[in-house]
């Protein structure tokens, strides 16, 4: 039994017409809200720090910087709110983290890394172990320095920010 050969024209006859389909698939892609600067309201809030634990209080003020806990908030925009920490000498750290912790700066030369416990950090610039820990918790980009800068750090527990009507901002702590 032999095969018989089929040209390319009885091929082409032997084809169905193809339909043209125009192909619309949905956009299935949740898209970018990017709010307008009428959108964002700032607001101001004080935290005591008063024995508060660094890492919680870092955490929760960096929620507010950033403006996470707003409906409008988009990670490209600066929707956050203006937050004042007081009595940041009264912070408290976990473990032997006060003795133990070194806080590090480098200038820049060879040989130029300094490190400082955070024992006599505390004692010195109590603010500077405030402004550190929530710089860590921000991007690191332009958008975290333009963040960083709405953050207001006192030692004690004055500050001059009353014409801006802060509202107190209570830290719910779990005793552990």
């Amino acid at each position: 039994m032999a095969r018989q050969r089929s040209t390319p024209a009885a091929v082409a006859d032997r084809r169905r017409p193809r339909k043209t389909r125009i192909h619309t698939r949905r956009l299935r892609t949740v898209r970018t809200f990017s709010p307008k600067d009428s959108d964002i309201t700032r607001q101001w809030h004080v935290i005591d720090a008063s024995d508060v634990v660094l890492g919680r209080l870092a955490s929760q003020v960096a929620v507010l910087l950033r403006g996470k806990h707003k409906p409008v908030f988009a990670p490209h925009v600066d929707t956050g709110d203006f937050v004042i920490v007081v009595n940041a000498a009264k912070v408290s750290l976990s473990g032997s983290k006060l003795e133990q912790k070194r806080a590090y700066r480098h200038s820049g030369y060879p040989g130029g890394l300094h490190a400082v416990s955070y024992a006599s950090l505390m004692e010195s610039h109590p603010e500077r172990v405030v402004e550190k820990a929530v710089k860590g918790m921000l991007p690191k980009n332009a958008l975290g320095r333009k963040t960083l800068r709405k953050l207001k750090v006192y030692a004690g527990p004055d500050h001059p920010h009353q014409a801006q009507q802060p509202q107190p901002f209570q830290i719910t702590q779990i005793e552990q």
